[in-house]
C-alpha cells in the first residue's frame, strides 16, 4: 500500500480555540484550548515535512526560525520555511510578515524587550483564500481569528521574541541572531497555473501543488514521500478512504480519486516539480 492515514496530535495553545474547524472535534469547555492540529508520519523524527492546522483566538508570539545552515550549527537536522494556506479570518485578522523598515540587531534586541516590536512589523490584513510563504529569517506573526493549513519543514524549532507579557520563554540571543529584520518580499508568482493543477510553491524546501477533484495517478520517485491534505471533499487513495481534514503520507504510485468539488494540497520535499 502506497498511502497511509496520518494520526493527528493535538496541541494545547493559550491562543488556541473551543470552536475549531469541521471535521476536527471541538474541546470541551473545561479543557485547555487547542491551537494546532498536527499530522503525524510513521517515523516523525525522520519526516521533511510537517503539516498542522492552526485555530487562534489571539495573537502568537512574534517569532523567528533558523535556516538550515544555522540549525545545523546548533546540532539541529533543519532549519524552518513555512507557508500558509488561510481557510478562514475575521473581518480585522492580520498576520504580521517582516518589519516596516530595516532594523539593525540592537534595535530588534531593544525592540523586543521593550514591546515595541509589535507595532515596528508589518501587519497585513487576511482573509480566506491568501497564501503567504514565509521563509527561514523571516521575523513573523499570526494574529488572532484565523484557521490555516500550515506546510513547514519538518522543525519545531521557534525563537521568540516577543510575547505580549505571557509568561513563555524567549529566545532573544537566538533569534537576533538568525532574523532578517527587513520588510517582507514575497515570493515572485506564487499561484502559477500547470496543467490541472495550482503551483503554490516550488522550492528551495518543498513544492506544493492545490488539485481540484478527479482521477489522477502521483509517481514519486524512490525515496521521496509526498503529503496529500484534504482541504475539501472525500475519496480514495489507493483503497484508503479519505475526507476532508485528514492527510496522507504517500510513497511510490498511489491511484487518487477525489470527489467533485474537493480542494486538495499535495506537498513533496526539493525544489523541483515530480
Amino acid at each position: 500500500m502506497t498511502a497511509t492515514l496520518l494520526a493527528t496530535r493535538r496541541v494545547e495553545k493559550p491562543w488556541g480555540r473551543h470552536k475549531l474547524w469541521p471535521g476536527f472535534p471541538d474541546p470541551a469547555a473545561a479543557d485547555a484550548p487547542i491551537g494546532e492540529v498536527w499530522f503525524e508520519a510513521p517515523d516523525p523524527g525522520e519526516a521533511d515535512l510537517l503539516i498542522k492546522y492552526l485555530f487562534t483566538s489571539e495573537k502568537l508570539s512574534v517569532q523567528v526560525h533558523p535556516g538550515d545552515a544555522e540549525a545545523r550549527a546548533r546540532g539541529l537536522p533543519r532549519g524552518k520555511d513555512e507557508c500558509w494556506v488561510i481557510l478562514a479570518a475575521e473581518p480585522d485578522s492580520t498576520i504580521a510578515l517582516g518589519t516596516l523598515t530595516p532594523m539593525s540587531k540592537e534595535e530588534l534586541r531593544a525592540s523586543s524587550l521593550d514591546g515595541s516590536i509589535e507595532h515596528k512589523l508589518d501587519w497585513k490584513p487576511v482573509k480566506a483564500g491568501d497564501f503567504f510563504y514565509s521563509a527561514s529569517g523571516t521575523i513573523h506573526a499570526i494574529g488572532e481569528g484565523v484557521t490555516i493549513i500550515e506546510i513547514q519543514q519538518n522543525s519545531d524549532t521557534t525563537y521568540r521574541l516577543y510575547d505580549y507579557g505571557r509568561p513563555r520563554e524567549l529566545h532573544l540571543d537566538d533569534g537576533v541572531a538568525v532574523a532578517n529584520a527587513v520588510p517582507f518580499v514575497a515570493p515572485s508568482a506564487p499561484g502559477r497555473v500547470a496543467e490541472d493543477r495550482i503551483i503554490l510553491v516550488e522550492g528551495p524546501k518543498f513544492v506544493l501543488e492545490r488539485w481540484p477533484g478527479g482521477t489522477r495517478s502521483v509517481v514519486l520517485p524512490a525515496g521521496v514521500s509526498g503529503w496529500f491534505i484534504a482541504v475539501s471533499g472525500d475519496g480514495m487513495a489507493d483503497g484508503v478512504a479519505w475526507r476532508a481534514g485528514e492527510c496522507l503520507m504517500l510513497d511510490g504510485r498511489t491511484e487518487i480519486v477525489a470527489s467533485a468539488g474537493s480542494d486538495l494540497l499535495f506537498a513533496y520535499p526539493g525544489d523541483t516539480r515530480i
